[in-house]
């Protein structure tokens, strides 16, 4: 079997310009592969897509009932947002909560993604709390304050919020925590590397809710949250916020840099999970709607929502129509 294969052809005037391999998994909840392209354990970095893994300490030792933390709270927990006005709020609101200044946020620092992608200007200050991850490690600090760990070195692997972390993560997904691969993710913290198959799982397990037996109740709390507020796991012109939405509350969804993305089917305990070698995004939408396609997971309406994703017409500056983004794969099912 091929580990990587070609997804998506970009062709220019009829000519075959680029091509973008990567390899998807879909499975259900008991890891089971229902069907792949290229290798389904093909090891890759999780990125962003682990957030809501990486908050099942938190839910687990009660946090959102001890620090009043909401549904919309529990979105930016597993949230890569654009760092608008409400997610600022949020945030603040969540590091209030727990006695703490923005500068416990150790996430670093840069322009708010929302200016990017909609060409409003910057604001005239930003911080820590703008950043993508910020929910994300306001989170970490309340279950350190919860537990009374340190805070100042929160993300180092061997603090005890890690291997917390690492150890939940091992256990939803099916592996050993000694299995999973550690880097460092853009946002400082500890992120893991792991087969596309195993990634899915997870995602099978978190959408499956309370159906699941071992961590019903937070699954049915992080699921719950990103549904109903996937403006807040994402924000204005953002994927994850666009696929939610099209979703209709069943897609349980989370992009990741570096070309990871994620969709689970509440529904149909099933998650796919897929990776563009070369981290192209636009590639990644392309093969992630084909792959919904593929599998009958997309009815018309679906379809045309996400038909902007597919990027299918390549136009240049003048709107002119200068090439075509297509699939090239197929799904074996397992």
């Amino acid at each position: 079997m091929q580990d990587l294969v070609p997804l998506i052809e970009l062709t220019r005037g009829g000519t075959a310009e680029c091509l973008h391999f990567g390899a998807l998994a879909v499975a259900d909840t008991a890891g089971r592969v229902v069907a792949h392209a290229g290798n389904p354990r093909w090891v890759t970095f999780t990125r962003s897509t682990l957030k809501p893994l990486q908050a099942l300490p938190f839910l687990a030792a009660d946090g959102p009932r001890r620090f009043g933390y909401g549904r919309e709270h529990l979105a930016l927990l597993c949230a890569s947002h654009g760092g608008e006005p409400q997610h600022v709020e949020r945030v603040q609101q969540m590091l209030e909560a727990a006695g703490l200044g923005v500068r416990a946020l150790q996430c670093g620092c840069h322009v708010p993604g929302y200016v990017e992608l909609t060409g409003a200007p910057a604001p005239a200050a930003y911080d820590e709390r703008h950043h993508n991850c910020s929910g994300k490690h306001a989170g970490f600090l309340a279950w350190c304050v919860q537990h009374g760990h340190p805070t100042h070195n929160y993300l180092a692997p061997a603090h005890p919020l890690q291997q917390a972390i690492r150890q939940a993560v091992a256990d939803v997904v099916g592996l050993a925590p000694g299995d999973l691969a550690a880097g460092t993710d853009g946002c400082s913290a500890p992120n893991y590397a792991m087969p596309l198959a195993n990634l899915a799982r997870g995602f099978a397990r978190l959408a499956s809710g309370s159906a699941d037996p071992a961590r019903g109740e937070q699954f049915a709390l992080l699921a719950d949250a990103m549904t109903a507020h996937p403006d807040l796991v994402s924000g204005t012109g953002r994927n994850d916020l666009a696929f939610m939405q099209a979703g209709r509350g069943d897609w349980v969804t989370k992009i990741g840099a570096d070309g990871v993305q994620v969709v689970a089917s509440r529904s149909r305990g099933q998650a796919l999970a897929l990776k563009i070698s070369d981290g192209s995004k636009p590639a990644l939408y392309a093969a992630t709607v084909e792959a919904l396609d593929q599998l009958g997971w997309l009815d018309a309406r679906q379809r045309e929502e996400l038909r902007p994703w597919r990027g299918q017409a390549i136009t240049n500056v003048k709107g002119t129509l200068v090439g075509e983004r297509r699939p090239v794969f197929r799904l074996a099912v397992d």
